[in-house]
């Protein structure tokens, strides 16, 4: 089920973001007197699930979801359809406007998709605000995985500058890290302030494996495994663990430190439960575990720590909104500026196709989440449209541009084999981004 949910809400998702990227195509088309000969949600090959004709138009839905398209009479696109392009140009071409409104029409999707990630941010802001809960309130420090062990940190840090930038938020520590490839850390451990040096050899692994860094919270049960250890002795959803055969536990970390090396061995786990204390008594199974997860939801870090909840009115969330989508474009672009170091960064061998994004909605439907995900795979959309490929976008501007420049038009031979080339190397990439996620699957 939570599969489905994921999927459901990358397909709306996906949706939304082509069929408005392809109507800034469409309308600056519409402006200029061009006929649009095809509208299509998803491709049509061979056959459409839907289609229908509306003046010059057919609108349509395709049956493989891998992206929408429109067709514009008169312009080389994915369709390579030589013989409109071998017959002389007429009034309603693409091929017969002036170079200035050619860029524009080209131009229609991204300015669409960077417009629409504005607005959803907007919206997002005034309708939910912002809660979280600030670095500096993180009593009990971090707890960390064991990439982030590797960087330096260890559990119970308390972060406070990346180089000489003062942290504001935890969530935001594993990715400036990589992105601005931070040098030195500052930390408080154990009431003194320790300097953590980030070896740079470290950033290909960040690469491939973003560190864990998480507020420590209290252990408390977040869920018990059914016919495993912890729920046959009766460990229950809410239960504070203290301690282990007379070892004092507070955190998820020390349970798990504790727990190592456990097979198959009796223990005694004390608990708190509605002001009572009890123990329990259970023996670990074959892996050492007992079958139980920590609570670590936003609740009940709310609960913990002191959040801050900011509100916007409706003239608020404007500022607030450009605000999050520059700072969302500027993440992205330096990510992206890592993939084409790959001896440095290695980023490539990270590069995921849909499953990866599929991945990253949340399992249960949630309409703030949906919404910050759409946005953000709009700016992405964006970017990687405006890269100087032949068959994308940003490849036509590259020759629209070249043509203002020079006055001079590509010859259409020279044009039709660019297109060619840039949907081998689109193909190519789909293909690699999706086998890594193939690959991913079976390496977990």
């Amino acid at each position: 089920m939570e599969v489905l949910v994921k999927i459901g809400q990358f397909l709306l998702s996906l949706s939304i973001l082509i069929v408005l990227h392809e109507m800034g195509h469409f309308i600056f088309a519409r402006l200029f007197k061009t006929r649009v000969e095809k509208f299509y949600l998803f491709f049509d090959i061979k056959f459409s699930l839907f289609k229908k004709k509306i003046g010059d138009t057919i609108y349509g839905i395709g049956w493989l979801p891998l992206g929408g398209y429109v067709k514009i009479s008169g312009m080389f696109d994915e369709s390579m359809d030589r013989e409109q392009m071998s017959k002389p140009p007429q009034p309603w071409e693409f091929r017969s406007k002036k170079a200035w409104q050619r860029l524009l029409i080209m131009l229609g999707g991204v300015t669409v998709n960077f417009l629409l990630a504005i607005v959803i941010y907007i919206m997002v802001a005034y309708a939910w605000g912002e809660k979280y809960v600030p670095n500096e309130s993180l009593e009990y420090g971090v707890w960390v995985d064991s990439m982030a062990m590797e960087v330096g940190f260890q559990n119970g840090d308390k972060v406070l500058m990346l180089d000489d930038r003062k942290v504001e938020r935890w969530e935001n520590i594993p990715g400036d890290i990589w992105l601005n490839e931070v040098k030195e850390i500052a930390v408080e451990r154990n009431g003194e302030i320790v300097t953590i040096d980030v070896d740079e050899s470290i950033l290909p692994e960040l690469s491939k494996n973003l560190m864990m860094v998480a507020p420590r919270v209290p252990f408390v049960v977040g869920e018990v495994i059914v016919d495993q250890p912890a729920y046959n002795a009766g460990l229950q959803p809410g239960d504070k663990v203290m301690g282990i055969n007379g070892e004092e536990i507070r955190f998820w970390d020390e349970f798990k430190k504790e727990m190592k090396g456990r097979t198959k061995e009796t223990i005694n786990i004390k608990v708190r439960r509605d002001g009572s204390v009890m123990d329990l008594s259970m023996k670990t199974n074959e892996a050492g575990m007992i079958g139980v997860k920590p609570r670590l939801d936003n609740e009940f870090l709310f609960d913990v720590y002191d959040e801050v909840e900011v509100r916007y009115s409706f003239f608020e969330s404007i500022p607030a909104g450009l605000k999050k989508g520059s700072e969302t474009t500027e993440r992205y672009l330096k990510s992206l500026e890592k993939l084409f170091k790959p001896k440095k960064y290695k980023a490539h061998e990270s590069l995921g196709g849909f499953i990866t994004i599929g991945s990253i909605f949340p399992s249960e439907w949630d309409w703030k989440s949906f919404w910050n995900l759409t946005a953000f795979l709009s700016i992405m959309l964006a970017i990687m449209n405006l890269l100087p490929i032949p068959a994308l976008d940003g490849g036509h501007v590259m020759f629209l541009l070249y043509e203002m420049i020079s006055g001079r038009k590509p010859g259409e031979k020279f044009m039709e084999y660019a297109q060619m080339v840039g949907m081998i190397l689109l193909i190519a990439l789909l293909l690699y981004a999706n086998m890594n996620d193939v690959i991913g699957l079976f390496n977990k």
